[in-house]
């Protein structure tokens, strides 16, 4: 029988693939965290099978691995360096095509046909990431329309965090480790000596209907508790923590303080930090002609405040040396958006510590300006 309980609820363990069988059926197409390439990466899959089960990451400064745990847990991982931002906004996309007909031309706009996404695995920081898209994109005086087709059309299975990564910092960040809305579904993994099971929450009408799908029971309070007590503890347990409290103001204050150009001596401006990065939206607008001069096509990239032509107008870069463009990307972060749009851009993943080639970790640096008021 299937659940009918629309705020906490309890699924089995061997009752998961219901979850991934049921969207399926409904015409989604699936996808979740899987290992690849020695690392935790999202893809396309249907089973429960194919997630990372008994694995867990190791981060720190400059550092990720994959390890092998003797328990069996379907979510014992944190986030590595794939975000869920790729199947919104694609790191490449036409916009539209142009074809030569004589004398004349047709402009003939991209058309993307909506089809329906699960994302299984979403992470409390990744919803907010989410969100930050959604006002980049959706919010003020342009829509972005083929983000917006997808946007619409995706189902989201949110997972709260039990194990922080050493470089996670999503409870400074007021993101997480547990989902407060933007999904629907949320679960939290309780592994107990002989059980294994999901305590769930519905957050939308699509959500509901799906948990009455999938075999399960009403949430008794020992389980209502122990997932908490894991969310605590996870709370407590973070790898890294920043202090946010005045910090936008206190950034602008030392905006020319000389700790910007000891950062820039370290760092290699290769980009990594917003390629991997769940909130970075910047791109750039190339033209591509054919060999025989009758069609062309105008392409969106991604592309990265670290690049010299990022900032190019008539002239040359605006910011050409790398204290300027590390600043500019971590004054975004930190400072700009919460100015803009009352929210910051960094939503405490900690991705960009963990995959900067020489570790810089943008919690210790904004301390360094914390610690001199």
């Amino acid at each position: 029988m299937g659940n009918k309980d629309k705020s906490q609820s309890v699924i089995k363990r061997k009752d998961l693939q219901a979850l991934f069988d049921s969207l399926i059926k409904k015409g989604y197409s699936t996808y979740g965290p899987c290992v690849q390439d020695g690392a935790v990466v999202y893809d396309r899959i249907e089973s429960v099978s194919e997630l990372p089960i008994g694995w867990t990451d190791r981060q720190d400064n400059g550092n990720y691995r994959l390890t092998k745990t003797k328990e069996k847990r379907l979510f014992g991982f944190v986030v590595g360096p794939h975000t869920w931002k790729k199947y919104l906004y694609p790191s490449e996309s036409k916009l539209w095509e142009a074809k030569r007909s004589g004398h004349e031309f047709e402009i003939v706009a991209e058309v993307n046909q909506p089809y329906k996404q699960a994302f299984i695995g979403v992470r409390p920081c990744e919803l907010q990431a989410l969100a930050i898209q959604d006002k980049a994109f959706l919010e003020g005086e342009f829509t972005d329309v083929s983000y917006l087709q997808r946007r619409q059309n995706v189902f989201i299975v949110a997972v709260n965090c039990v194990q922080p990564g050493g470089t996670c910092f999503c409870s400074s960040m007021k993101t997480g480790p547990k989902a407060s809305g933007g999904f629907d579904l949320a679960l939290t993994e309780v592994v107990e000596p002989n059980k294994h099971y999901f305590v769930v929450e519905a957050g939308s009408s699509a959500g509901v209907k799906i948990l009455k799908e999938i075999p399960g029971k009403a949430a008794g309070e020992k389980e209502v508790l122990a997932a908490k007590k894991a969310l605590r503890k996870a709370s407590s347990k973070m790898g890294r923590r920043l202090d946010t409290d005045g910090l936008e103001k206190l950034l602008f204050k030392h905006i020319d303080h000389p700790h910007w150009n000891e950062i820039s001596s370290r760092c290699l401006t290769c980009g990594n930090c917003t390629m991997v990065c769940p909130t970075c939206f910047c791109g750039n607008i190339e033209d591509v002609t054919d060999l025989t001069g009758q069609t062309a096509e105008r392409r969106r990239k991604w592309d990265t405040c670290f690049s010299v032509d990022f900032s190019y107008i008539h002239g040359g870069s605006i910011r050409s040396g790398e204290t300027a463009r590390y600043r500019q990307w971590m004054m975004h972060k930190l400072a700009y958006w919460p100015e803009q749009f009352g929210t910051f851009g960094c939503v405490g993943c900690g991705r960009c510590i963990t995959w900067c080639p020489v570790g810089i970790d943008i919690t210790e640096e904004a301390g360094v300006f914390k610690r001199e008021g």
